[in-house]
């Protein structure tokens, strides 16, 4: 046992693979540890279980790390972690062949919980969902400078997780955007700009998947953000493509990206839910319909409500997708499960007097692994649809 770092003693015996442990589970420690240090922690038998971060602020009280009793959880320890991350990606993915914008690291999925890294060309975007994985965040950018030599860094941590984890940080000075590469189509990355990077690499594979059955088609793109489902079908030979987003600012990222590409996109900044029901009653119809809303909530009590607005958008949606076009359908709630979601779909295809076959089932790419004990960390949920009268 490491006598120089804290100790913290389970209070009931703890069998789980799972790396949160919750308050409920945690014996008070006589000298608390602050939010994010590293602890020793001791099962109900006294026997060291494993190293993790510990907060007596959070409901999670511990995040595991490490369940070797001779592990060292230090500068190197942390490196390591995040080479092989890097390794999975460029090594295994093979990533670099398609993109220069990647998830470089997916919290528990590669080991540390509460840290998110993603890459955009030089630029690494780092962010904290716990106070442990912001406390060693100078570890963490120097196991990032052995792997991307020269790399620009930004960081950032949503208040409300700075709130629960009890951590201050302000973020860093707004870094200069970067234009990556993806399957050959370029875009505009600003993790100063609208909203969060102003890029969202999570659709990397799904983007690609739909822009192969564009061409010749008129395509609307719902919620369209900063435009990368539109401008890959611009690229990929649609006849027509309307982007729709009640953001303007990010419509302005998306007007961008379809000139950095020389794109032909119409956009549009409107509420969806009004201006779909006027499509309808044009009779405007398209061949292919992406919907493709932020998430709805972080609360468990909302789901119900989540879903409820879900049904309602993707009911509108049906009504303007052409007898045997293509809608694409998506969730980033991660509250919301994939069976719901799917039962949704079926809901929204019933209420809209509709027959949805569905073609595939996806979610995020590779580079945003979970483990199969933590599935919190699998969030995207996609679906492929044709769409029957």
């Amino acid at each position: 046992m490491n006598n120089t770092i804290p100790t913290v003693h389970l209070k009931n015996a703890w069998k789980s693979s799972h790396p949160w442990i919750f308050q409920r589970l945690v014996a008070k420690p006589a000298q608390r540890p602050r939010p994010g240090e590293i602890v020793d922690v001791i099962g109900v038998d006294g026997e060291l279980i494993g190293r993790g971060f510990y907060n007596g602020h959070s409901r999670i009280a511990l995040r595991m790390l490490d369940n070797d009793p001779n592990a060292v959880i230090d500068g190197d320890w942390f490196a390591r972690k995040i080479a092989a991350a890097v390794s999975l990606r460029r090594d295994v993915l093979k990533l670099d062949e398609v993109s220069d914008a990647w998830r470089v690291f997916h919290s528990e999925g590669d080991g540390i919980s509460g840290l998110v890294i993603d890459r955009y060309a030089d630029l690494l975007v780092l962010e904290f969902f716990s106070a442990g994985a912001f406390r060693h965040r100078e570890w963490i950018q120097a196991a990032l400078r052995e792997q991307f030599p020269g790399c620009r860094f930004h960081m950032s941590a949503d208040v409300h997780v700075q709130k629960q984890e009890s951590f201050d940080f302000r973020g860093t000075e707004p870094a200069q955007p970067a234009v990556i590469t993806e399957h050959g189509v370029k875009f505009r990355a600003d993790p100063a700009g609208a909203h969060k990077t102003g890029f969202f690499a999570d659709q990397r594979d799904n983007r690609q998947w739909l822009s192969q059955h564009v061409a010749g088609k008129r395509m609307l793109d719902l919620c369209c953000n900063t435009g990368g489902f539109g401008v890959y079908a611009a690229v990929r030979g649609a006849s027509e493509v309307v982007g729709v987003d009640i953001d303007a600012d990010v419509l302005s990222i998306a007007k961008g990206n379809a000139k950095l590409n020389h794109a032909d996109v119409k956009f549009v900044q409107a509420d969806i839910f009004p201006w779909l029901r006027d499509a309808a009653i044009a009779g405007e119809q398209y061949d292919v319909v992406v919907l493709d809303p932020a998430k709805m909530t972080r609360d468990r009590e909302q789901v119900i409500p989540a879903l409820k607005k879900y049904l309602d958008m993707n009911k509108l949606a049906l009504g303007v997708v052409k007898p045997g076009g293509l809608f694409a359908t998506f969730s980033c709630t991660g509250l919301v499960s994939e069976d719901q979601f799917l039962d949704m779909i079926r809901r929204a295809a019933f209420f809209s007097n509709r027959t949805v076959q569905v073609l595939k089932v996806a979610g995020a790419g590779p580079d945003h692994p979970w483990l199969a004990q933590v599935p919190e960390s699998r969030y995207l949920k996609a679906a492929f649809c044709r769409v029957l009268d």
